[in-house]
């Protein structure tokens, strides 16, 4: 038996042990307790009063941390649907609460409607504020004219005053045979400063274009107009260059019909006066850029001219008159003649006959179909050609003409007495001819001919012989020469020999008399294809070795009256941007100063400096930064614009100056300045030479 001794207390007693083994037992300390706690009834049930109202509050709070997410979902979506962004959702317990700003208070109440029909309308609070409402701005003012033979309308909104009945006053006498359309409005505000100066210009437009339609606000002036004749359209566009009002943009369009040009001539001539047009004719400005483009490959140099009219007698004249020209410009001494389909090939007598066989039987592979070629190749000359011969002589002052020589009968002399009075006047005419029976055949139509051409000249002469017509003299149209080609080529017909000597005089030509401004344009990009303006380097004063370009473009502006321009300056990148920009805006206002100084009308030219903003070339050669350096000419106000590009003459563009080398005015005008480049500027020098 186990046993516990006196004093202790049997904590564990297995019951298998064996008897009479004796194990020590631990003595444990006895375990006493200040109070022994006791839990009464009141205690319990408020303990168990504690505990559920705080998991109710828990789950109270949890569910309106829910619904207040729904609700704020459900009211976004709904006015995002709706379209309305403005309004920002913002729950708050059970309220919902709406933020922003409203573009107005229909769009404001609209939000609030939308809210309300997602969640209880009792629980949308509207925090949302309005934009204020702008004050009351003045109306675009604004006028259309149309203009044409049955009358003139005038359409739009006009300042309160007495605007209205000035301009009614002015139309009214432009037409008073005809209807004036009045659906003119006005308003009493005051209009921008621009809109007088830009409704007198609008005004002058209208009294000088009897077929236009002019649109008129406070910041432009746009003209669309139909002339009759290309001269007039030159006139009109000379005029509408004038007196642009400052800050108004002005832009024109001004068409004229093509002329009917029977027969359709284009003559191409290679002789020792050298590669040149006697008459161009093209169908269509594609066509007379191919035609123009061969004529400059052949060696013919300056601005050709060549008129785009209709009567053309076939699609493909560009094609037959380039194969022409090029067959000119391989036997170097010839003269090809179109007259509509049927084609004349003159060589002189020093080609050689196997190489007119060779370019005659290429001419006729190349030629379309449609056209028929007679070639001739004259003989050496002989001293006797014969006695016949005819002459005119038409005086320079007196415009009296004379005329002597042979022909056929009285008959003849009768009709070339009437012609002549006809086309000289009935007391300028001189007739000093005998007769002679034994003409050669078709010897009226000849001398018929020559004295029609003949009529075409301020001065010259005709002759007539056995072989050939010629007419010398000077014309003061640019048209003259190519009038008389036609002239001849019809009534002569195909395969026979003519000469055009016929020289044109612009001091006698009245439509020269008035540049329209691409003409002075051009005039610019001549001086400059000859030489650059220059600059010490850093300075903004004039070269003196650039005094005879400056001449020569105080010249060319000298009759192109107050035509709107930019003098823009550039620079290279060398230097600061701020200083190069100051620069190049010093230099272009000394270059507008010395035009002033030569009595050039500067009133409608703006000097403005670029600086190194439109680099036309690399920056990182010296080559380049010549190129760089430059003054360019712009014309404002003439539709598109149109800026005197940089054209290098020869070798790599990449290192001509291209102001110095010449310039080119783009006839769809968009300016040739290269767009502004990324470029390691290099580092500032004081000595840099802008």
């Amino acid at each position: 038996m186990i046993k516990a001794e006196p004093g202790f207390k049997s904590v564990w007693q297995p019951a298998l042990l064996q008897e009479n083994v004796t194990f020590p037992l631990v003595k444990l300390p006895a375990l006493r307790l200040p109070f022994t706690p006791r839990l009464t009834p009141g205690l319990a049930t408020a303990v168990a009063f504690a505990v559920a109202a705080f998991v109710a509050l828990l789950f109270s709070w949890a569910s309106v941390l829910l619904i207040e997410r729904l609700s704020e979902r459900a009211i976004r979506s709904k006015l995002l649907t709706e379209g309305i962004t403005f309004a920002v959702v913002n729950g708050d317990g059970l309220r919902v609460q709406l933020l922003g700003t409203a573009p107005n208070e229909a769009a404001r109440y609209r939000a609030i409607n939308l809210a309300g029909s997602v969640v209880e309308a009792s629980r949308v609070r509207d925090m949302m504020e309005v934009t204020p409402a702008r004050a009351v701005e003045a109306p675009r003012f604004s006028l259309e004219m149309l203009r044409n033979d049955d009358g003139i309308q005038l359409i739009g909104l006009l300042p309160e005053g007495d605007t209205k009945d000035i301009l009614m006053v002015e139309v009214e006498a432009l037409q008073p045979d005809t209807e004036l359309q009045d659906m003119l409005e006005t308003a009493a505000y005051e209009p921008p400063a621009t809109w007088a100066p830009a409704l007198a210009f609008a005004r002058m437009a209208l009294a000088l274009l009897p077929r236009s339609k002019i649109t008129i606000d406070a910041t432009s002036v746009r003209i669309t107009a139909i002339a009759a004749s290309d001269a007039e359209k030159r006139s009109f566009e000379s005029a509408l260059s004038q007196g642009q009002p400052e800050g108004v943009t002005v832009t024109y369009e001004i068409s004229a019909p093509r002329p009917v040009i029977t027969p359709f001539t284009l003559r191409f001539v290679m002789d020792a006066e050298g590669p040149r047009f006697d008459a161009c004719a093209a169908d269509s400005e594609k066509a007379r850029l191919r035609i123009v483009a061969a004529a400059t490959a052949a060696g013919a140099v300056g601005r050709q001219n060549c008129v785009i009219g209709l009567g053309v007698p076939s699609p493909s004249w560009a094609e037959a008159a380039e194969a022409g020209i090029k067959a000119v410009a391989e036997l170097t001494a010839a003269t090809i003649t179109f007259k509509d389909a049927d084609v004349t090939l003159q060589a002189a007598a020093s080609v050689s006959q196997s190489e007119f066989d060779r370019v005659v039987g290429e001419l006729e592979a190349a030629l379309p179909d449609v056209f028929s070629l007679n070639a001739t190749l004259d003989k050496a000359e002989n001293a006797a050609q014969g006695p016949a011969e005819f002459t005119a002589v038409l005086a320079k002052d007196t415009g009296k003409v004379e005329l002597r020589g042979r022909l056929a009968d009285e008959l003849q002399r009768t009709a070339v007495d009437s012609f002549a009075k006809a086309a000289f006047g009935s007391t300028k005419v001189y007739q000093a001819t005998r007769l002679d029976p034994d003409l050669p055949e078709g010897w009226p139509v000849r001398v018929l001919a020559g004295l029609q051409a003949l009529a075409e000249l301020e001065h010259g002469s005709l002759l007539v012989r056995a072989d050939t017509v010629e007419i010398t003299g000077v014309t003061g149209s640019q048209a003259g020469r190519a009038r008389i080609a036609q002239v001849l080529s019809d009534k002569l017909g195909q395969g026979k020999t003519y000469k055009v000597n016929v020289t044109y005089d612009v001091e006698l030509d009245p439509v020269a008399a008035l540049p329209t401004p691409q003409d002075c344009a051009e005039d610019v990009n001549a001086v400059l294809a000859r030489q650059k303006i220059t600059f010490p380097p850093g300075s903004a004063e004039i070269d003196a070795g650039a005094g005879a370009v400056m001449e020569a473009l105080a010249k060319a502006l000298a009759r192109c009256g107050g035509v709107r321009m930019e003098i823009a300056g550039h620079t290279d990148a060398q230097g600061s941007e701020d200083g190069n920009r100051a620069l190049s805006q010093a230099r272009a206002e000394a270059v507008a100063v010395a035009l002033q100084g030569r009595q050039v009308d500067v009133s409608g030219i703006i000097a403005r400096g670029y600086g190194e903003e439109r680099p036309i070339a690399d920056n990182g050669t010296e080559a380049g930064r010549e190129a760089n350096r430059r003054i360019e000419f712009t014309l404002i106000g003439a539709g598109k614009k149109e800026a005197v590009a940089a054209k290098p003459a020869t070798g790599d563009p990449a290192v001509q100056p291209a102001a110095a080398e010449g310039a080119d005015f783009s006839a769809d005008t968009s300016p040739s300045v290269a767009p502004k480049e990324k470029t390691r500027r290099p580092k500032h020098r004081p000595d840099a030479s802008n």
